[in-house]
């Protein structure tokens, strides 16, 4: 039993990960500033064993009374995507890199922390080389330039675990509907249609509780897993913008999507990634992207609403 910290523990991964860690006995208190009105997290305050500090990461009293007598921290809090810190970049900045620093400044002796990263630092890719953990990181975007250098600084203060995980997808109980493949799925239900922009664009892709999986195998492991980075998604599902409309058309027939002859994406991430690092230490993802599929269009019975997602 550990006692764990997660900032942002009320987002997309948070709110799947926070249930199963209070179900294998661990003691967790989530820091969150509940800025999507979230209530995800509802059904935790039965434990004794959880707790809630509603505030701020990037404030130095509220983080340090957080972090105090923690075995591991997970930090979730972050502005998540390159449209929302494109629109503020001061808050993306500060959030995403400047809380890290202000965490590690206060971090006591002896913490562990497992860091979500991103593997949109590939930028542009290789062509149809496999970006490895060893790959050139070139991100494009404020949220790929952020993130990656919160994950240099975390891995240089020693006793750390990142993940550069793919693109996320699935239900949870804070949704997010501006997740590529949620978004597209969503499309797909209500719109039945979809222009792509660039359909030939690849990325990987990683179910969002394999993703809180992920840090419970790390806990498991981190004795040899420390001190470096893993690239944390599905091997199977490197795919175009157009495949993964191909796979969303096997389940929903009546969904029909063009490419369109003009016009680019404004996120131009492009590339292949190599999972086999992880995958060498035991970790298997359990949802395929078609079981995601499946639980979105399930989902998407339940809600109809822009208020589930970041932008």
């Amino acid at each position: 039993m550990s006692n764990i910290l997660v900032t942002g523990g009320a987002g997309y991964i948070g709110s799947v990960m926070v249930p199963e860690l209070l179900k294998l006995g661990h003691n967790v208190t989530v820091l969150d500033s509940f800025l999507y009105k979230q209530a995800s997290l509802l059904d935790c305050c039965k434990y004794d064993s959880f707790e809630i500090i509603k505030g701020d990461c990037r404030d130095e009293e509220t983080l340090k009374k957080a972090i105090d007598n923690k075995d591991f921290i997970f930090p979730l809090a972050a502005l998540v995507g390159f449209p929302v810190c494109d629109r503020d970049k001061i808050a993306a900045r500060t959030t995403n890199l400047g809380a890290v620093e202000t965490l590690l400044s206060l971090r006591e002796k002896g913490q562990k922390i497992i860091f979500p990263c991103t593997n949109s630092g590939y930028g542009l890719g290789q062509g149809q080389n496999y970006c490895t953990e060893e790959s050139p990181i070139t991100p494009i975007s404020l949220y790929g330039k952020t993130k990656m250098a919160a994950e240099k600084a975390i891995l240089d203060s020693g006793e750390s675990v990142a993940f550069r995980f793919a693109t996320l997808f699935g239900a949870s109980p804070r949704m997010r509907l501006d997740l590529l493949v949620n978004d597209f799925v969503y499309r797909a239900v209500f719109d039945r249609s979809l222009i792509v922009f660039e359909g030939h664009f690849m990325r990987n892709y990683l179910h969002v509780r394999d993703a809180a999986n992920a840090f419970i195998f790390a806990m498991d492991n981190f004795e040899k897993m420390k001190g470096q980075t893993y690239n944390c998604g599905l091997s199977d599902a490197n795919l175009s913008k157009l495949e993964l409309c191909e796979r969303i058309k096997a389940q929903l027939p009546k969904f029909e999507y063009l490419e369109a002859p003009i016009g680019v994406d404004p996120d131009k991430r492009n590339y292949l990634v190599s999972n086999e690092k992880i995958e060498s230490f035991g970790f298997k993802p359990s949802y395929s992207i078609d079981d995601g599929i499946k639980e979105l269009i399930k989902a998407y019975s339940i809600i109809k609403n822009s208020f589930y997602g970041n932008v």
